[in-house]
């Protein structure tokens, strides 16, 4: 009940909606009642005339179903009396049309407004999703499969949308529905009304728990559904790997292995909401079943009190009880599947982000001193990575940070931007705890090259000026001939408008690197973090990359993480990270003579 309320809280505010539904739905309700009640006064013109009520004065105006009820009769005894039996039948059909047109009519135009607040529901929840995933830690991510966070963005949402959005109209209107009939049948027959009545809790007992049973499944379909997304991610990003490896049959045969079990569940959970419909069509002819022998009893008995015509339409009547009652137990049924989504999307949103920003948190406007790691560690879960790392990085210095796989270098680089928070120790920028820092304005002094150039499908302009405002087209092509870029893109068929495609893929691996370098350039941030930013290219790119990356560190601070060693030997301080521990430290001739670890990195690399 709690993720319904949740999800309805998307609909605010809701005087938006519901004045205007409510009223017309009432308004459709009422004459959806009187067109079935004009089936008494039709069957009576056809087939008994001579019972119809004679309705001699014009009744007094009163605000009942009795007032409305005899002024109907007055002007129908009215007409047939002056004009003839057909011509009554004309008024009562031309009165039953007029009805149903303004039933018609009424709930349409509510309909209009559901269907505004659903897309309104829908449009807030992505709006909310999308929001919350970008602004969520990166560590997040790294715990997660990323098929299930794009199953609840495309599924899950559909879900909601066709388990509970849609079924607005069904929770709101059918009971408005359900009422009505049920006014109009304890009218007719009260003593017969109440005895059928007992009836219906067999029916909800039974849907209930059918759907019981179909939220559970739910669960278990769509977490399957979320690993099927995990495989075609997965397909479309390593298809090179699966080709290469001639793995199509293994990939294949672990698909089909999930998607069986999907479909099994599907099947399940399928065919108990289809079976809800049918029983509880069958229960309300079961009932209406039971009210025609008891009524009939009634009749034979002399104690039934109504004639055929009025009985008919009592059946009439009870039968439109039973219609809506069936769409709320087939509505019911959804929407136990669509909290079952919106539980999995609550799941995202309400995920604590561990990084936070103090709320009297300091403004940075430059990178003025040096940063500087004290006493630093971090672990991921109980596996330690740093420990009690020590490393002070003066303004206007090229720190190198270099060591083995898994050492630790790229986790403290991730430090610095705050990508994760530390278990201990302090990181300071200029004195001051990059934690105590606005986390924006701590992130604007930083440029982050990392290894795998991360770009997207739009313009190279676009790519280049990510997240940046108020830059001019000089600036750009400026920055782009700094990163030795302006000449490929002049090449491309649109130049600087050209689409680079998924994560730039109509580019090579330098060319990437280069557009991720202009972007940095563009920037100008006073620190530099590159991490193994050439580590993936071949030697022409890496001497492309390479000599913009020069021409970006020029009177910055840099922080460079790099495997080929022949990169950093100008750098002021090169540190040697082995086990999350820092293990040498000095320039590039100082650790050659100490024919350690990093002297025994560079004869590995063929280099000195």
């Amino acid at each position: 009940m709690n993720s319904f309320k949740r999800l309805l809280a998307y609909a605010k505010p809701y005087r938006r909606f519901w004045p205007g539904y409510l009223m017309l739905s009432i308004v459709s309700v009422v004459f959806g009642v009187i067109n079935f009640g004009l089936i008494n006064p039709l069957l009576t013109v056809l087939f008994e005339p001579q019972n119809l009520p004679v309705q001699v004065e014009m009744p007094s105006f009163s605000f009942t179903f009795d007032y409305f009820k005899d002024i109907f009769q007055y002007y129908l005894t009215r007409i047939i009396a002056g004009n003839g039996i057909l011509r009554g039948l004309l008024f009562v059909c031309i009165f039953l049309v007029a009805a149903s047109f303004l039933s018609n009519l009424t709930r349409y135009m509510s309909q209009r407004i559901l269907v505004d607040m659903r897309t309104y529901i829908m449009r807030n929840i992505r709006r909310d999703l999308f929001g919350k995933i970008i602004r969520l830690h990166v560590g997040y991510f790294n715990d997660q499969k990323k098929g299930d966070i794009l199953s609840s963005i495309s599924n899950d949402v559909t879900e909601v949308q066709n388990g509970i959005a849609n079924s607005f109209h069904v929770l709101f209107r059918e009971p408005l529905l359900i009422v009505g009939f049920l006014i109009g049948l304890f009218y007719m027959s009260p003593r017969l009304t109440v005895v059928t009545l007992f009836t219906l809790p067999i029916s909800a007992v039974l849907i209930g728990r059918i759907s019981r049973k179909l939220k559970s499944g739910a669960v278990q379909t769509q977490s399957l559904m979320g690993r099927i997304v995990s495989h075609f991610e997965e397909a479309i990003s390593g298809i090179r790997i699966i080709k290469a490896f001639n793995a199509q049959k293994y990939v294949e045969e672990s698909f089909e292995r999930t998607n069986e079990a999907h479909k099994r569940s599907s099947k399940t959970m399928l065919n108990r909401q289809e079976l809800a419909s049918p029983l509880s069509e069958f229960l309300g002819i079961t009932v209406a079943s039971a009210v025609l022998f008891y009524g009939g009893w009634l009749q034979i008995r002399g104690r039934l009190g109504m004639s055929m015509p009025e009985f008919v339409t009592y059946i009439g009547f009870y039968w439109r009880v039973l219609e809506p009652a069936k769409a709320i137990a087939s509505a019911y049924a959804s929407i136990q599947r669509g909290l079952v989504s919106g539980n999995r999307l609550f799941k995202i949103l309400d995920q604590e982000n561990p990084i936070r920003e103090k709320p009297d948190a300091l403004p940075v406007s430059r990178f003025g001193d040096c940063l500087e790691f004290e006493d630093v560690s971090f672990s991921y879960g109980n596996e330690p990575v740093l420990k009690h790392i020590n490393l002070k990085i003066p303004k206007g210095k090229t720190v190198a940070i270099v060591g083995p796989s898994g050492g630790g270098k790229s986790t403290m680089a991730d430090l610095i931007p705050r990508f994760y928070d530390i278990e201990s120790g302090r990181i300071l920028m200029d004195g001051v705890d990059i934690k105590d820092y606005n986390l924006h304005d701590l992130i604007a002094q930083m440029g982050i090259v990392t290894q795998e150039a991360i770009l997207f499908n739009d313009s190279v302009y676009n790519n280049i000026v990510f997240g940046m405002e108020n830059v001019t087209e000089e600036e750009v092509v400026n920055a782009a001939k700094i990163a030795n870029a302006h000449d490929f893109i002049m090449q491309m068929e649109h130049g600087y408008d050209t689409n680079i495609g998924d994560r730039g893929a109509k580019l090579s691996g330098g060319q990437r690197q280069r557009l991720s370098i202009a972007r940095a350039i563009l920037k100008n941030p006073p620190l530099l973090i590159l991490d193994e930013a050439t580590s993936a290219l071949d030697t022409e790119s890496e001497r492309l990359v390479q000599d913009a990356l020069t021409r970006l560190m020029v009177n910055r601070t840099s922080i460079v993480i790099a495997h080929r060693l022949s990169t950093i030997q100008n750098a002021d301080e090169i540190v040697v990270l082995q086990s999350g521990e820092i293990v040498e430290r000095g320039t590039h001739e100082e650790l050659l003579r100490r024919e350690g670890v990093y002297s025994h990195l560079c004869r590995l690399q063929n280099f000195k």
